[in-house]
């Protein structure tokens, strides 16, 4: 769906910048296989391994279709939000996130008991997203897209940390390559995030030793609540506009009717 390059941008403009020694020096522009050259060389030195880099830069192009998405984006929530909402929020959709708070319940209340965050929220989170993970996680190449994005000039030292967050993603076996496909901003997994937030805020929820937002539902939804109670969620607390947890959410979303349709979707979830 198209929002989710907004949820994921957004997201990536508030996180903190990855620890790295890397300079994020690559030149922006010019010749695209100089420019992978130079970031190939930033990733050696941000430490990952040759390997990696081979099996994810080897042979990338730039995708033009990508930046024409891109440029495309802007104003994507002109519509107000009963406008939005009603798109969005559906009986069938409502419908389903019912079934998924009854399927997860056990899941949901210890997660709900470690990060503060209701089961409601993180369900309508993962409806709208991608819903409930049955739906569209995307289906470009995470590094064809990020690197892309990395040579455009007008966020190039955005999309080159995203880049080797991803980079990491791959070293540390959370995902395999033929995994690491996604949205439009290189956006991954049934809640979408970009590969800074997954570095970030990824818990392995389940105990196998990896993070993995594409097919562990414990995963997803931990790590969804990580996101919210590492930017100030307060479990109990009001999530309506005006309250703190409305703000908590700007990590996620800076669109005011984006959040205002989450909470809406909550007390549907809810029964309110």
């Amino acid at each position: 769906m198209k929002l989710r390059f907004a949820v994921a941008f957004a997201a990536a403009l508030l996180a903190a910048p990855l620890a790295s020694t890397a300079a994020f020096a690559a030149q922006c522009g010019g010749d695209f296989n100089t420019f992978v050259a130079a970031m190939s060389r930033e990733a050696a030195a941000d430490g990952i391994s040759q390997g990696v880099i081979s099996q994810a830069l080897g042979g990338v192009q730039l995708d033009q279709a990508v930046l024409n998405f891109d440029r495309r984006q802007r104003g994507t929530f002109r519509k107000s939000f009963e406008q939005y909402a009603a798109t969005r929020v559906t009986a069938g959709r409502i419908k389903g996130g019912k079934a998924m708070l009854m399927r997860h319940a056990s899941l949901l209340s210890r997660i709900e008991k470690q990060f503060g965050v209701p089961p409601e929220i993180l369900v309508a989170i993962w409806g709208l997203e991608t819903d409930f993970g049955r739906g569209d996680m995307g289906k470009l190449p995470v590094f064809r897209v990020l690197a892309t994005m990395a040579h455009d000039c007008r966020r190039s030292d955005l999309f080159q940390r995203e880049l080797l967050a991803a980079l990491k993603i791959l070293q540390r076996g959370d995902l395999r390559l033929n995994d690491m496909i996604g949205a439009y901003a290189g956006e991954i997994g049934q809640t979408q995030f970009l590969p800074s937030s997954y570095i970030k805020y990824g818990v392995d929820y389940d105990g196998n030793g990896h993070v993995d937002l594409r097919h562990s539902v414990p995963d997803v939804l931990a790590s969804t609540a990580n996101l919210l109670r590492t930017n100030g969620w307060k479990a109990g607390g009001d999530y309506h506009q005006g309250s703190a947890n409305f703000e908590a959410m700007r990590e996620w979303n800076r669109s005011e009717v984006y959040r205002r349709t989450i909470g809406y979707f909550a007390d549907k979830l809810a029964g309110q």
